[in-house]
């Protein structure tokens, strides 16, 4: 996206960091998108939307050598998501979110290489009864930190602070990424879910004070025009029947340049005898013309949250027009 505004700005280090004030440069960027949404078995009513973003962000450089930044997000006027960030370099970068913060384990709950969704996308939450990879824990006021270790080795960790209501006791996760060989990107994160009064989608009644043990893997390998990969997750409750393990694959191929198309599934293995397995599909894909994108995902869904019944085996699309400002 290309900045609308820079200004330079003597006192934002000031504001920043309390120590002497250093230059400092504030930007201003946006986007707008139209959205369809829809599917059979659910009321979608007319299914267009639209969202629209526009993000603050400054950053100084201190005489120390690190950079400090800061960003705010407001998506339809309201606030999405707010952060700072303190970069070290070598020592590694903080990340504070006060919003819309999330754990290592949720930013690769599904990693697999696809043109616009993962295979779940449209069955779970508020559009629908199924599962998701993994019942990682997001949470406002938590830390991020990531440093390379070495070459083609990255470190990864995150603390979710107790508040004592939302956020029951403290979590933390951490992960390690490897991309050291051309094509290649390994990773693998674990960490507990603590601080949730209650999880929605999961496959038994999760409630204030259950720990949620969760596991992510993945692995990706990109030749020619082609990027495939699997991923395999497992989430262990502290609750009878609230387990479940996660398998995902994936394959895209680059057309051209600005446009991609790519092909993914999933499965969810319940630890409840009675659960059948949730199985879902979804082909997408991408295309990029100036300042505009296109994509579109159809996916198909069977036995949702561990149900056969004809009623969670269910078929969703979505269509994205993204204009870049």
């Amino acid at each position: 996206m290309d900045k609308l505004k820079k200004v330079g700005l003597t006192a934002l280090g000031t504001a920043l960091v309390t120590s002497s004030a250093v230059a400092g440069d504030l930007a201003v960027t946006g986007s707008a998108k139209l959205t369809l949404v829809g599917g059979d078995k659910k009321a979608t009513g007319n299914g267009w939307g639209m969202t629209d973003s526009i993000t603050f962000a400054g950053s100084a450089d201190l005489d120390n050598g690190w950079t400090v930044s800061t960003s705010q997000n407001l998506s339809a006027g309201v606030n999405n998501n707010t952060e700072i960030s303190i970069d070290t370099g070598d020592m590694g970068k903080l990340t504070f979110w006060k919003k819309s913060g999330g754990d290592v384990v949720g930013a690769w709950d599904d990693m697999m290489p696809s043109a616009n969704e993962e295979s779940w996308n449209g069955h779970t939450g508020t559009a629908g009864p199924g599962n998701g990879p993994v019942m990682s824990q997001g949470n406002a006021d938590m830390f991020r930190y990531t440093v390379n270790v070495m070459d083609g080795l990255d470190f990864s960790a995150s603390y979710s602070p107790s508040d004592g209501t939302a956020a029951i006791d403290s979590s933390s996760s951490m992960g390690v990424q490897y991309t050291g060989v051309e094509g290649l990107a390994v990773g693998i994160a674990q960490g507990d879910n603590n601080n949730q009064v209650s999880v929605t989608n999961s496959p038994a009644t999760i409630g204030a004070g259950v720990e949620i043990e969760n596991t992510a893997m993945y692995v990706t390998y990109a030749f020619d025009s082609f990027t495939v990969g699997i991923q395999d997750n497992e989430s262990d409750a502290d609750v009878a029947n609230g387990d479940y393990e996660y398998r995902g694959y994936g394959i895209s191929y680059a057309v051209t340049e600005d446009m991609s198309v790519s092909y993914g599934v999933g499965t969810v293995d319940y630890q409840k005898a009675a659960n059948d397995d949730q199985e879902t599909s979804a082909v997408s894909a991408s295309y990029t013309s100036g300042g505009i994108t296109v994509s579109a995902t159809m996916s198909d869904a069977e036995n949702l949250g561990g149900s056969s019944t004809a009623a969670n085996d269910r078929q969703a699309y979505e269509l994205n027009i993204s204009f870049a400002f």
